[in-house]
């Protein structure tokens, strides 16, 4: 992987495609997952978690080689992967997440082209040092569950990294943590796709809701991108206005990635939040590229413009013209 400067200064510009939100295990993390006894872990290819249904893992989805030809065929030019936050490892004891986020990172920083990362951190040993040595050795920014970022406690627990953060002008990206436990009777009967479609998707609402009330007042300057359009959190901007007396504010640094979803959701926050703090993340190998259907000019802006701005947001000048014939 090229020094975070190097990559994203190279593809900040109208002409290239970001992707900012995708899952590769590199092979030292599969091996570490494969060598445990106990979830989050790999028997053979069957993923097992405490809080979902075991699952067969494709081996073919996390080989390099493969998904980089993958991201040449969606014409992205940088794809950013980071850590499988549902995993649960960020909250396992530190001398059990070291050994895991150890071979995470290693293993991502030897990612070919045109993979970037995001950072992961210990919740149970927070290390502000070790984040900014990982952002110094190339990690675009920090990915944190949304379970940790869910009220005025989480913030203050994690406050040391999201200091760190500010301070280096690097981003947030705020992704599904570890879905709910077993039940008291040790188990839970729900579809395999149960996860992804409630647990997920509440924990991205209250983690949106959490990051206005506790997050912003206390970064003014962080940005910030919410996985799978938070859930569809900003949707309820009526709701918002009644019960609490306020209407939604577009934030300029508060970004959502389109992943998981199509056309009538991304067009439907658009209305809410405007086209300019929607970036493209298509969540692979769980989810395809979404069709967004909103013309050229939005393609443009969601693949290109507003990741830079996410991203880095210095190299990005607001003199920049559209190429021709990506109006819509």
């Amino acid at each position: 992987m090229k020094r975070f400067t190097e990559t994203i200064h190279e593809t900040v510009h109208f002409s290239v495609k970001t992707d900012v939100h995708q899952h590769l295990w590199p092979a030292t993390l599969i091996e570490a997952l494969q060598a445990r006894t106990s979830p989050p872990r790999l028997r053979g290819w069957t993923l097992e978690l405490d809080g979902e249904p075991d699952g067969a893992v494709n081996a073919a989805d996390h080989d390099p080689d493969l998904r980089a030809a993958q991201a040449a065929a969606d014409d992205a030019d940088l794809v950013v992967i980071s850590l499988s936050s549902p995993l649960g490892i960020e909250s396992l004891p530190p001398d059990e997440n070291a050994e895991l986020l150890d071979a995470y990172h290693e293993g991502a920083l030897a990612l070919p082209q045109p993979f970037g990362a995001w950072a992961a951190a210990s919740l149970t040993d927070i290390d502000p040092g070790l984040l900014a040595r990982q952002l110094e050795r190339g990690f675009v920014g920090l990915s944190l569950p949304a379970t940790t970022l869910l009220d005025a406690s989480g913030y203050d627990r994690v406050a040391p990294l999201l200091d760190v953060l500010e301070a280096q002008h690097r981003p947030l990206f705020v992704h599904p943590g570890p879905a709910s436990p077993p039940s008291a009777n040790g188990t839970r009967m729900v579809p395999s796709w149960w996860p992804a479609l409630v647990d997920y998707v509440q924990q991205m609402h209250a983690a949106w809701y959490a990051f206005l009330v506790w997050g912003r007042p206390r970064y003014p300057a962080l940005r910030v991108c919410f996985a799978m359009l938070a859930g569809l959190a900003p949707l309820h901007g009526e709701r918002f206005l009644t019960r609490a007396g306020e209407r939604t504010v577009v934030d300029d640094h508060t970004f959502l990635d389109i992943s998981s979803y199509g056309t009538r959701a991304i067009d439907a926050v658009v209305r809410v939040l405007g086209i300019d703090v929607l970036v493209n993340g298509s969540d692979r190998p769980y989810a395809s590229p979404p069709d967004h259907g909103l013309g050229a000019a939005a393609h443009v802006a969601l693949c290109s413009s507003n990741p830079a701005r996410l991203l880095d947001p210095q190299e990005v000048s607001d003199d920049v013209a559209i190429p021709a014939g990506a109006q819509s």
